[in-house]
């Protein structure tokens, strides 16, 4: 059992109170010790007691298996110092298990994550990045949790951004730079010319009713060529999904649920809408009055779709803030017309992204795609890589690249806006993913050395330093992160550990053939492991040179 259930379980029995309501943290400075519970204080009205003496009374109750010492702090906060002998427990797991800090917390559970979901004809930008990092990092939380989970991407291969991008094009095979220009250059006329704008709209209709064989072949080689553009990004990105949905799939199976239940989406002036009033929320059309459906629609034919392919006991979906009002009026219609699945939906948002200037653009002021970005920083690694020992400087480019971008999305709460800084975004100093990745790889570095050295690594009888306390933590860390399906949690927790080691590193001489040194070794192992699975689960790569 570990140590903080026996301490969870210990304060329940002696307050007389349910385990569930007993609240464990860490304190942030170490010198208050492991673990810390302010119960005494939540509990003593109820126990008719002052805080300082219930604290007291449960201090003098006895030792509990793998503390050293229980202090009270303050008004009375109780305190608890973990054994010797436990934090070793943990370097010694931590520094020869390939998984060390995974967990079983969601066995049994499956889980679908959706996210990511670019458009083709158009370009994949800042958010679909935003969302493939945050949607990635949730998929694996819940695969360290013991989670069996399934990844989906749903596009948006049918709509009027397909055809503004079709009616603009005057060659059969443009590439895919000439598509999506076509299709700023079809969204301007949309806005500006009545006669376009109508042109398009007949053009949607078409590509709905597939009835032009001229449009047909453009769309299906439009189609193609941005869906395999978009899964050379997913490698570079580290993705791999499952299920791919499309709206051209969803939106005939949005209609006819739609048109099953006249109980639940009523004409107006010509439209289909659901009353979102009636569920305090605002009125969406589901059916526009030429019969098409609207995301509304496609969105209730995906999670049929969904269901039916896997049948999941949680559909996690990951889009931008700005859907959020549209999402809710989405599930208050599906609890009426698909109640089981509807209860399986969660949906995170997340924010955006901007430069420390201002909006995502560019010198010449257009907007900056995620690719460019990506593109850029990658150009950027890569003159910094060539001083590396890494065999391919182009590989660890991408890697530092990618660790850039999603450790600055990664480590702040999903829903809040991103200040994109490169420069920061790629140091290898202070919070950044790449400062996380070099830290990792001077642990190996040690531990390769201490190898060809014929030094063993023995966690046994390692002093219990902040270092070693920290990486006790780490299932915990990862758990607390998995609980609340958020990532930032585990990148805060990664940039403290890497912090404590490199001021670690700098004081100690770690191979100095002193008869410690094994001691060191091990816990420099253990550093390495633990940021190498803190960082997978963030969807970060952990190169081993540097």
């Amino acid at each position: 059992m570990a140590v903080a259930q026996r301490i969870r379980e210990e304060i329940a029995r002696v307050f007389g109170v349910p385990q569930e309501e007993v609240k464990l943290e860490h304190p942030a400075d170490l010198k208050n010790g492991d673990y810390s519970t302010g119960v005494a204080m939540q509990f003593a009205k109820r126990l008719g007691k002052n805080p300082l003496a219930l604290a007291d009374i449960f201090v003098n109750t006895g030792p509990i298996d793998g503390v050293e010492k229980i202090e009270i702090a303050g008004p009375g906060f109780i305190n608890f110092y973990l054994a010797a002998n436990t934090i070793a427990d943990s370097i010694k797991t931590a520094q020869s298990e390939d998984m060390w800090g995974a967990n079983e917390n969601l066995k049994s559970k499956k889980i679908m994550v959706e996210y990511t979901d670019p458009n083709p004809f158009k370009e994949f930008h800042i958010g679909h990045l935003m969302s493939n990092a945050i949607g990635e990092s949730i998929a694996r939380l819940s695969q360290f949790s013991g989670a069996e989970v399934k990844r989906a991407n749903y596009q948006g291969d049918v709509g009027p951004h397909v055809a503004k991008a079709i009616w603009a094009l005057a060659m059969k095979k443009p590439s895919l730079l000439e598509i999506s220009m076509a299709y700023a250059n079809g969204a301007k006329a949309y806005e500006e010319n009545p006669q376009a704008k109508a042109e398009i709209d007949a053009v949607n209709q078409k590509i709905y009713d597939k009835s032009d064989p001229e449009i047909n072949e453009s769309y299906t080689y439009g189609r193609n060529i941005s869906l395999q553009h978009f899964e050379i990004l997913y490698r570079i990105l580290g993705t791999k999904f499952d299920y791919y949905f499309f709206e051209s799939e969803t939106g005939p199976r949005g209609v006819e649920i739609v048109r099953t239940h006249p109980e639940v989406f009523t004409i107006s002036e010509g439209a289909t809408v659901f009353q979102g009033e009636k569920a305090g929320l605002h009125t969406r059309v589901f059916l526009t009055s030429k019969g098409l459906p609207t995301y509304e629609t496609k969105e209730l034919g995906l999670a049929e779709m969904k269901e039916e392919k896997w049948s999941a006991d949680v559909l996690i979906s990951v889009t931008a803030h700005e859907q959020a009002d549209y999402f809710k009026v989405v599930l208050a219609a599906m609890k009426e017309v698909m109640p089981e699945i509807a209860t399986k939906i969660r949906h995170i948002s997340h924010g955006m992204m901007r430069l420390p200037t201002g909006k995502m653009s560019s010198r010449t002021g257009d907007v900056i795609t995620g690719e460019s970005l990506l593109k850029d920083l990658i150009v950027a690694a890569e003159e910094r890589a060539k001083d590396s020992r890494a065999t391919s400087h182009h590989e660890l480019a991408e890697q530092v690249a990618v660790a850039a971008i999603k450790y600055q999305i990664l480590k702040q709460a999903s829903g809040k806006d991103i200040i994109f800084d490169r420069e920061r975004a790629l140091s290898l100093e202070g919070d950044s993913g790449p400062y996380l990745q070099y830290a990792h790889a001077r642990a190996c570095a040690v531990v390769e050395k201490a190898r060809e050295q014929h030094i063993e690594a023995k966690a046994e009888s390692v002093e219990p330093s902040e270092l070693a306390r920290l990486i006790h933590r780490f299932p915990e860390a990862v758990e607390y992160a998995a609980s609340e399906l958020e990532p930032h949690l585990l990148s805060n927790y990664l940039l403290a550990l890497a912090s404590a080691f490199n001021s670690w590193y700098a004081q100690v001489h770690i191979l100095d053939g002193s008869t410690d040194a094994h001691h060191k070794v091990a816990l420099t192992a253990a550093v390495a492991r633990t940021l190498k699975n803190g960082l997978w689960v963030l969807g970060i790569s952990t190169p081993e040179k540097m």
